[in-house]
């Protein structure tokens, strides 16, 4: 609040030495403030309130420090000290408005508000100034009540004199992502006074919002540069190579960056509980499972009842499991769903690593619940379901592959790996038929028309992919009648030879030996209808594999004489 002239009109000497010392106690404070030391600021405001008790400005920066720290109600005994210190000065009503917005309490912080303006001089800027930053500091910004305010304190600053007037316009258009508005005003500020770091750390942080990622870190980089020991800067240099690293060739080196920061950060400040979170966070996003474990563990043991007790529940399993240890996992995401109470919180990677903790502790049916409701909500996991199917495969558990694969199929019908996946489901789905009929266990011929549709499907979205073709012959193979076969089969092992031929180039040993499959198998059918069709696939097959012994027997057959009825 600016010196009146009524309070400087004492005698010189020990009163304005004293006056002197009380300013650049209260700057430093100030100073602390900005840098976000909260701590350091709270024992200097503190000190302050002790020794000089009458000073209203001291009472209401104490309570901003217990607002920007989440103790409401601390901050409200201090305002309401400070109204009875100094009941003429604005300020500490203006923080009793503040936290009843932050309360909920919109009637009774425009009561508050009021009465700092009845109590302020007529061409008091300070107060309209003050007021309009209350208004858009917190969760809920009301852009509307606060801008007639910041408005008028613009007006009432005629000189221009105060920075503070144009860093929080900047901040008012900054947050409604209005960034032509909000660098007019943040650029005033400067002009003003050059040595504003939040506005400079404010214009780096609009370059990263619109993705200016060279320019952000360039405007970022000159305020470290300007005051090495400045933490905001460090706080949004990290989220800004954390936003960076997404996508980007070296998006590894930059989440380091990011991490590198943020701990910097954290260290020129006051490693508050959330702050720490956000450093958790950060290190999730750049896979650092290590770090995140330990720190989340560390959290976990401060949180007690806090509502954020739940971000950390979740983040503890996340890196659990990606560090291996599947039961603490498994504790943790159940002890995440246990607190949660509002289910719209939930998001798919919860379902995802509880499915996944509950796949390695063996619990297969609930892993498949979960998982699949991961992939529902974001189509972008399907991966993970389709790497349950695929271990289920390779476990040889054929049913249950059959079946994940099936929900893979319905929910990722055309997207990455889905190729891979038509073509495992259709060998699954042959293979349990094949176990069941084998063991004489009479299997439903649905399997088979499950396996037929993936192999069609393969063979339609990736035409080159022509063991697709030689797979459908085998299914249909078993779906053909053993009764009246109709050679349903025939078609697709040609399909399969007409590609196999053509790419001479590729035909391996493995295709060789299909080859001669696909011929054995259409010359077998045509034996009884078209000898000739069969002696000339018999000989193909034998022109790869001239010991053959399904063909050699073939070829002898047509040679037979045909046996005559005994009368």
């Amino acid at each position: 609040m600016k010196m009146t002239k009524k309070a400087i009109t004492l005698s010189l000497g020990l009163a304005v030495m004293g006056s002197a010392s009380f300013a650049q106690s209260l700057e430093d404070a100030k100073k602390a403030v900005d840098a976000e030391q909260y701590q350091k600021a709270t024992s200097m405001l503190k000190g302050l309130v002790k020794s000089q008790a009458s000073k209203g400005e001291n009472y209401f920066n104490l309570g901003e420090v217990y607002l920007k720290t989440d103790y409401i109600d601390s901050a409200r005994a201090v305002f309401t000290q400070g109204v009875t210190a100094d009941p003429k000065n604005p300020l500490n009503y203006i923080g009793l408005g503040e936290a009843d917005l932050l309360s909920n309490n919109a009637a009774s912080a425009k009561t508050n508000f009021d009465k700092a303006v009845d109590v302020s001089k007529k061409n008091d800027y300070i107060p309209q100034l003050y007021i309009g930053k209350a208004y858009i500091e917190v969760d809920k910004p009301d852009f509307n009540a606060a801008l007639p305010y910041l408005q008028k304190a613009d007006e009432l600053d005629k000189n221009d004199k105060d920075a503070e007037t144009f860093l929080a316009l900047g901040d008012f258009y900054a947050y409604q992502r209005k960034n032509s508005e909000a660098l007019q005003n943040y650029m005033r500020a400067l002009n003003i006074n050059p040595n504003i770091l939040r506005a400079k750390v404010q214009i780096g942080r609009m370059y990263k919002e619109s993705r200016a990622f060279p320019e952000a870190e360039t405007a970022l980089k000159e305020v470290i540069a300007q005051d090495p020991n400045y933490g905001p800067a460090y706080r949004e240099l990290s989220e800004l190579y954390n936003q960076w690293s997404f996508g980007d060739p070296n998006g590894q080196a930059k989440s380091a960056a990011a991490i590198e920061n943020y701990q910097k950060y954290l260290d020129l400040t006051d490693k508050s509980f959330d702050s720490r979170i956000r450093y958790a966070q950060i290190l999730f996003y750049a896979k650092d499972f290590q770090k995140l474990e330990a720190e989340t563990n560390e959290l976990a043991a401060m949180a007690q009842n806090s509502p954020k007790g739940l971000l950390i529940s979740r983040l503890r399993g996340y890196s659990a499991y990606e560090n291996k240890n599947y039961p603490q996992a498994l504790e943790y995401m159940n002890d995440f769903f246990a607190k949660v109470k509002d289910t719209s919180r939930i998001v798919a990677d919860d379902y995802l690593y509880l499915g996944q903790a509950q796949m390695q502790q063996k619990q297969d049916s609930l892993a498949l619940i979960n998982i699949t409701k991961a992939v529902e909500m974001d189509s972008t996991k399907a991966e993970a379901l389709a790497n349950m199917a695929k271990s289920f495969y390779e476990a040889k558990d054929y049913p249950k592959a059959v079946a994940t694969y099936d929900v893979v199929n319905r929910l990722n019908p055309s997207g990455v790996g889905s190729l891979y996946n038509y073509y495992y489901h259709g060998l699954a789905a042959y293979f349990s038929y094949a176990a069941d009929y084998t063991a004489k266990k009479n299997p439903s011929k649905d399997l088979l028309v499950k396996a037929d549709s993936s192999f069609a499907k393969l063979v339609r979205l990736s035409p080159s992919t022509y063991d697709g073709h030689l797979w459908r012959a085998r299914v249909n193979y078993f779906k053909d009648s053993e009764t009246d076969p109709q050679g349903i089969y025939v078609p697709h092992y040609q399909q399969y030879l007409d590609s196999a031929e053509a790419h001479v180039d590729k035909q391996t040993p493995a295709t060789k030996k299909n080859m001669v499959e696909a011929y054995n198998s259409i010359a077998g059918f045509a034996s009884t209808t078209d000898k000739e069709k069969a002696r000339t696939y018999w000989n193909k097959a034998i022109a790869i594999d001239p010991q053959n012994a399904t063909a050699l027997a073939g070829i002898k057959s047509l040679s037979a004489p045909a046996k005559t009825a005994k009368k």
